[in-house]
């Protein structure tokens, strides 16, 4: 059902004419009709008084009869009729029906019926002094008004209201393309858009080559440079040898029909015997030359592809904290090998195939148009034009059902990737079935797609097909006319027969090739799209390095927000000393770790600032503050890799010794040295082939072995058992020791030591002072120091259950 939203869209006002680079649709189409309807009705009626007063009836037998005159009624019905089947058709189709609509039908509709009412009445009357031939002036002006209206819509051609400018075909071919416009060109399209991308992959073109054109020409490598424009060179010769590959064949027939010499004979066959050497099997695809430019081309392939995926990993490794919290590993991963593996494909196929082949035919065009005759040109331009028209019609009718079924593919990797990295919690919930139900679902419907791609890919090639023999039917027959004629020789049919298909071969890959370049640009768009996430932190311009002299670090008024309208941290304000240890302790919620993540700078605060030795850390370069930065996490995630490996981590050129002490400062040396392996052990992937305690210690010695200057513990030891956590409290004090250090801490015992504790609730800071000062006060963390050493107790029992006591005697 069509609902009434309104006169105008969107709560506009239809005083408001200028919007977005454009007109706005409802002042728009509610002026022109409102002022062709005026202009017709005053001056048409205008016109009719004078035509009654002072004309008369022309005889029927005298009333000229005129195929322009017919054609001008029946376009004018047509462009009065046509709103109103926009109508209809929009009452069909979900969506708004505004009041502008109605109205232009309706005005539009009248006004072209009054247009036919004064053809009607200057083809059947006439004026008893009128000696004139032709239109009266009110028509002439109504038809120009209706025309400047049209063109008038042109200073419109950028506005993203109008249906040229919209990004979803089902709009355009809805009711804006129908009904909302009146005459010949201005449709306007309406509804909300689509939740499906129809777009042309062709969409930004310059800008999606801006982006490749770097990387075929390699910059500052002058060998790779030479070898781009060499085989450049290669290619023109290509072009060259498929000219004179078929004139030396013809020649060979009119030299043997015509009985030549033998030298002559043999020289003109060795001559095609060569070029066809050069050439290669007919379509150019693997003569020498095609063979050794695509030889020389490797290394540029290689450099392509090399650079793209190291700009785009580093762009991902530069993206915000929110980003890579937010994304889907296997989506991006799959994006990503797609997108790379595409880019070689999309250069080859435009510079060494698109290009070729749109040549060639230029070129054959011009050699039978100059060298037989104007017909054969004609026959072969037609039967181009057909097939690329039809070749590139089709193929972007099928972008929607290849961007569909990249979407499937994708959330079908997807989700094995998830499950597979969760097959703990899957087999936790004996939910094997569960999941490869969801998977088989996710390939059911990549499969569907799948189809669709593969039926309208047979239609395509089967509309290529007609194409070429039709036209290959045609100039056959033309020649062979042209030989029984004697106006050629036989050698011209053999040359215009070896001609055409030596260019329908390359022509009948032409679709093929564009097809490729839409999927290359289809597999693309998701790498364009991570290639343009901006990243939320971004060095300052001019940026300096971090210059850390003693390690004081203030937070100052600081606000921050995750997302609009809950606000985590409020107004928090402290000072650490330098040397000093700060704890952080609070309820789960409270913006503990947000703090850290702050200082580590994975966000940029909403308001206030935070320093460190009195600078402001947003105004230095991210990789010098990290540098002097030490962060033990509280959820330790580990390479694929040696426990060596991965305590080196924290500095790459450290040596086996350095790991080894880092090792045993974290106290986990001699548990290394009791696996088969030792320090060469595989973790495993994310480490699961380590306990949670064991992460945690090889996490901490990589801090160690980092050497920081200012150390964050984001609840380092909360994965311990009680002795191992005093043991890792014991070597934290030491490398801790006159190092600036926060905190985050939820047992309040291993805390008790730190020069100050804040205690923060609902994002802001309720309580501050040592562990004497806030237990003396009774407040918010006296409070939850008595529950958890209640509950310590509590345990205690449960572990060690009451004995009765021992009688013992006094001295």
């Amino acid at each position: 059902m069509v609902l009434m939203g309104g006169y105008c869209e969107g709560n506009s006002s239809v005083a408001q004419a200028w919007v977005q680079r454009g007109f706005q649709p409802c002042f728009f189409f509610t002026l022109v009709p409102a002022v062709l309807l005026s202009v017709c009705l005053l001056l048409g009626a205008l016109q009719y008084a004078c035509y009654v007063r002072f004309g008369r009836a022309m005889e029927p037998k005298y009333i000229p009869r005129s195929r322009l005159y017919h054609g001008q009624v029946l376009l004018s019905l047509l462009l009065a009729l046509q709103p109103l089947g926009g109508l209809l058709w929009q009452v069909g189709r979900p969506g708004r029906l505004y009041g502008y609509m109605l109205l232009h039908a309706c005005l539009w509709a009248l006004s072209w019926g009054c247009a036919v009412a004064l053809l009607q009445l200057e083809h059947t009357r006439v004026l008893a002094h009128d000696r004139t031939r032709g239109h009266g002036t009110v028509l002439l002006l109504f038809w120009a008004l209706a025309f400047a209206a049209e063109n008038l819509t042109l200073v419109c051609w950028r506005s993203p209201l109008w249906w040229w400018a919209l990004e979803d075909t089902n709009q355009k071919v809805g009711w804006g393309a129908v009904g909302r416009g009146g005459g010949w060109g201005s449709r306007l399209a309406g509804g909300a858009a689509a939740s499906r991308r129809t777009t042309s992959t062709w969409k930004d073109f310059r800008r999606k080559l801006r982006l490749l054109v770097p990387y075929m020409w390699p910059r500052g490598n002058h060998l790779l440079q030479g070898l781009v424009l060499f085989c450049m060179a290669l290619m023109g010769l290509e072009r060259a040898i498929n000219v004179f590959v078929p004139i030396y064949y013809k020649n060979i027939v009119n030299e043997l029909t015509e009985g030549a010499p033998w030298h002559t004979l043999a020289w003109t066959v060795c001559i095609y015997v060569g070029l066809k050497f050069l050439q290669g099997g007919g379509a150019g695809s693997t003569g020498f030359v095609s063979n050794l430019r695509t030889f020389l081309w490797v290394w540029v392939q290689q450099f392509t592809n090399r650079q793209v995926q190291v700009q785009l990993f580093a762009h991902l490794h530069g993206l915000s904290l929110r980003w890579h919290l937010g994304r889907r590993t296997g989506e991006v991963l799959r994006s990503v090998d797609r997108g790379t593996s595409s880019i070689n494909s999309l250069l080859s196929y435009i510079v060494f195939s698109i290009i070729p082949t749109i040549a060639d035919i230029v070129i054959g065009i011009v050699y039978f148009t100059s060298v037989f005759s104007a017909w054969f040109g004609l026959i072969i331009f037609v039967c181009m034009s057909l097939y690329l028209t039809l070749t590139i019609f089709i193929t972007e009718w099928r972008t929607k059902y290849r961007r569909d079924m990249n979407t499937r593919d994708n959330e079908a990797k997807s989700r094995a990737v998830d499950s597979l990295l969760n097959f703990e919690t899957v087999k936790y919930y004996n939910a094997e079935s569960y999941e490869v139900n969801r998977f088989n679902d996710a390939i059911i419907k990549y499969q569907v797609s799948e189809w669709k791609v593969s039926a309208s890919l047979g239609l395509l090639n089967q509309t290529q097909n007609l194409v070429i023999g039709l036209g290959l039917l045609a100039g056959s027959l033309l020649c062979a006319y042209f030989v029984t004629e004697n106006k050629l020789q036989v050698g011209d049919f053999v040359l215009f027969g070896t001609y055409i298909i030596q260019l329908y071969t390359p022509l009948n890959w032409f679709g093929t090739y564009y097809r490729m370049i839409q999927n290359s640009f289809v597999d693309m768009e998701n790498m364009f799209e991570l290639f343009h996430e901006e990243q939320e932190v971004k060095d300052a311009v001019n940026a300096g390095d971090l210059r850390l002299e003693a390690g004081r670090i203030e937070f100052e008024n600081v606000h921050f927000s995750y997302m609009d309208g809950k606000e985590i941290l409020q107004d928090v304000s402290f000072s650490v000393m330098p040397g000093q240890t700060l704890a952080l302790v609070g309820p789960s919620g409270s913006g503990k770790s947000t703090i850290i993540r702050l200082l580590f700078r994975f966000y940029d605060v909403w308001g206030g600032c935070i320093r460190i030795d009195g600078q402001d850390i947003s105004q230095v370069r991210q990789a010098s503050l990290r540098a002097h930065i030490g962060v033990v996490p509280q959820d330790t995630v580990l390479f694929n890799d040696t426990i060596a490996n991965n305590i080196r981590y924290g500095r790459i050129l450290a040596t086996d010794q350095e790991v080894q002490e880092a090792a045993r400062a974290a106290d986990i040396h001699d548990r290394i040295l009791s696996f088969p392996d030792g320090y060469n052990t595989q973790v495993g992937e994310r480490g699961l082939k380590l306990s949670g305690g064991e992460k945690q210690r090889v996490a901490i010695a990589r801090t160690i072995l980092k050497g920081p200057c200012i150390i964050l513990l984001d609840e380092a030891t909360s994965a311990l058992d009680t002795e191992t956590e005093r043991n890792i409290q014991a070597s934290l004090a030491k490398v801790c020791a006159h190092r600036t250090t926060i905190v985050v801490a939820h047992r309040l015992s291993t805390v008790v030591g730190a020069d100050q504790i804040l205690v923060l609730k609902d994002g802001r800071i309720v309580e501050r002072g040592r562990h004497e000062e806030l237990l003396q006060k009774g407040g918010v963390y006296a409070s939850m120091w008595l529950q958890q050493q209640a509950g310590d107790e509590g345990e205690s029992k449960e572990r060690c259950p009451e004995k009765p006591p021992s009688s013992k005697k006094g001295p």
